[in-house]
């Protein structure tokens, strides 16, 4: 073969190689842009997912918050409730009850 021959063929064959490797080069190219763009859109979902949880977080604490508060109310009015004062109050009002008179109180002793 002559060496007119042989350049032209190399020539054809170095063609062919920077063809590959300008393909090879865009396909990497490309494979890079879909593995950044799915991080990219992995990085946004936690980002959504952080939201949302720290909503749900911060509608977690109002709860508590009013809970601790009914709580408060609810003790203050059992207090109250519970109160000797208005006991008796409402003993002698609505029942009739009066105190007993020490002399007139009986103890009964149990034999054991």
């Amino acid at each position: 073969m002559s060496t007119i021959a042989q350049g032209a063929r190399a020539g054809r064959a170095g063609t062919r190689a920077a063809t590959r490797r300008r393909s090879w080069a865009l396909g990497g190219g490309v494979l890079w842009i879909v593995l950044f763009a799915v991080l990219l859109a992995g990085v946004v979902a936690v980002n959504v997912t952080v939201l949302r949880l720290n909503l749900q977080l911060d509608q977690a604490s109002r709860e508590r918050t009013e809970l601790r508060a009914d709580v408060s109310r609810l003790r203050s009015q059992l207090s109250s409730a519970s109160a000797t004062s208005r006991i008796d109050r409402l003993a002698q009002n609505e029942l009739g009850l009066v105190q007993a008179n020490s002399d007139e109180t009986i103890y009964v002793h149990l034999g054991r």
